[in-house]
C-alpha cells in the first residue's frame, strides 16, 4: 500500500469543466459527473446495478476514478471505480440509493497467477489522452521490495502530478477560480447522443495531489474539548452523583467531537478536495457511527477502504447548476461517501458478471455518513 510517512492519501482536486455534460472520454479518465466511460459494454445481467435500489429509477454518475494496482506480484492496469447516486428527492439521503462498481480485467487475462492482500494503488487524473503508457508512468509505482514505502521518490512523483494537472487546467472555465459560467472546450473529446431522460450532473475533470501532513496536522488536540469536562470535575459545587450519571454521555460527546474535528481539520487543510484515495488505508470518518462494509459478493473476502467522496464536490456541482436545478442536488446532504472494495481484489470469471475478453464487473460497498 502506498502512503506517505505521515499516513496521507491522494486527493482528487478540481480541474477544468467538461465542454459538455455528455462529453466522451475513456476509463483512464478520472472525473466528477457526466456519463460513465465504460471500458466495455456492461453485461446485460449487470444493468440493474445502474438502478436505484429504493425507487428503481436510473442512477447518475457521481465519480469515475481510474485506479490501477501495481505491486511486485500484482499488476492490474485495467481497473476503474464508478460511484453512482439517485437524484430522486425521496432517495438522496437513503444509503441504498448509492452504488459503487468496480470494473477490471481479470488476473488471468492480464497474465498473472497470484495476488497479495497488500497492494499499491492510486487514481489517475485529468483528461485522458488514451495513451496507456503515459497513465502508467504517472500513477503506478513499481515496488521492488515488499512494504518498502520509503523508496518512492516523492519529488519525482510531485513533478509527474504537476504534468498531469496541467492537462486539466488549460481551460478558462476553472473550478479553482469558481468561474463556472465561462466557456470551455476540451480538444479531441466527442459528445455523446443519449436519451434526454438519462440523469446527468455537471462534469469536471480531476487531477491528483498528494496530501502532505505534519505531525501537528495529523492529530487533533483535545485540549479545548477536555477543558469544560476538566472544569466540571474540579468544581466543588458539582454533585458527585450528577457527574457519574453524565459521565457516559460526556465520553460519547468527547469521542464524537474528536472524530469530527479530525475530519474538519483535514478538510480545511485542502478545502477543494473532492475525494480522498488510499487503497487499503484508513477512512477519514465524519462521525463515530459503526462502519460495516460487509464482505465481497463474489469471493466472500472482507472489504477494505479504497476512497471517499468529500463535501466540496457538492459545492462545485451546486455552483454549476441553475437555481431551478439546485434543489435536486440539495437532497444530497451527506458529509462523506466511503467506498470499500474487495480486500483480495478478486476477479473471478462468472457468466453473470464477465465479458468474453476477460473484464469483470463487481458491486462494492458505499457507506454514507452525515453530519
Amino acid at each position: 500500500m502506498f502512503k506517505n510517512k505521515m499516513g496521507g492519501a491522494f486527493l482528487g482536486m478540481p480541474g477544468s469543466w467538461a465542454g459538455h455534460i455528455h462529453e466522451a472520454a475513456d476509463h483512464y479518465t478520472t472525473k466528477i459527473g457526466g456519463l460513465p466511460d465504460w471500458p466495455i459494454p456492461l453485461p446485460t445481467t449487470c444493468v440493474d446495478l445502474l438502478k436505484c435500489s429504493a425507487c428503481k429509477n436510473d442512477l447518475c454518475l457521481l465519480a469515475q476514478v481510474y485506479a490501477p494496482i501495481s505491486k511486485k506480484n500484482l499488476n492490474i492496469e485495467e481497473r476503474a471505480i464508478y460511484v453512482f447516486g439517485c437524484l430522486a428527492p425521496e432517495c438522496g439521503s437513503a444509503p441504498v440509493s448509492w452504488r459503487a462498481i468496480r470494473i477490471q480485467k481479470s488476473l488471468s487475462s492480464e497474465g498473472l497467477k497470484s495476488q497479495s492482500y497488500k497492494d499499491v494503488a492510486s487514481p489517475v487524473s485529468s483528461v485522458s489522452d488514451s495513451k496507456k503508457d503515459r497513465k502508467k508512468d504517472i500513477w503506478t509505482f513499481d515496488s521492488s521490495e515488499e512494504d518498502d514505502d520509503d523508496d518512492i521518490d516523492l519529488a519525482e512523483l510531485a513533478r509527474a502530478i504537476s504534468e498531469a494537472a496541467s492537462v486539466a487546467s488549460h481551460s478558462k472555465k476553472q473550478i479553482r477560480g469558481h468561474e463556472v459560467t465561462a466557456e470551455t472546450s476540451t480538444p479531441d473529446l466527442a459528445i455523446r447522443e443519449l436519451d434526454e431522460k438519462t440523469p446527468v450532473i455537471p462534469c469536471f475533470y480531476i487531477y491528483a495531489e498528494e496530501e502532505k501532513l505534519s505531525k501537528k496536522d495529523a492529530s487533533v488536540s483535545s485540549k479545548s474539548i477536555l477543558s469544560p469536562i476538566k472544569d466540571k470535575e474540579d468544581d466543588p459545587d458539582t454533585p458527585e452523583e450528577t457527574w457519574e450519571v453524565e459521565d457516559y454521555e460526556y465520553d460519547r460527546a468527547l469521542n464524537a467531537d474528536r472524530i469530527y474535528l479530525k475530519f474538519k481539520k483535514r478538510l480545511d487543510a485542502y478545502p477543494e478536495q473532492c475525494f480522498r484515495y488510499s487503497y487499503g488505508g484508513k477512512p477519514l470518518l465524519a462521525s463515530g457511527h459503526a462502519v460495516d462494509p460487509g464482505t465481497c459478493r463474489l469471493c466472500g473476502a472482507s472489504r477494505h477502504y479504497e476512497m471517499q467522496l468529500m463535501p466540496p464536490l457538492l459545492y462545485f456541482l451546486q455552483e454549476a447548476v441553475s437555481e431551478k436545478e439546485r434543489p435536486v442536488l440539495d437532497n444530497w446532504n451527506w458529509m462523506t461517501l466511503v467506498v470499500y472494495t474487495c480486500s483480495q481484489n478478486c476477479s473471478e470469471y462468472r457468466l453473470d458478471n464477465s465479458s468474453e475478453d476477460g473484464w469483470i464487473v463487481a458491486e462494492e460497498a458505499v457507506v454514507v455518513q452525515y453530519e
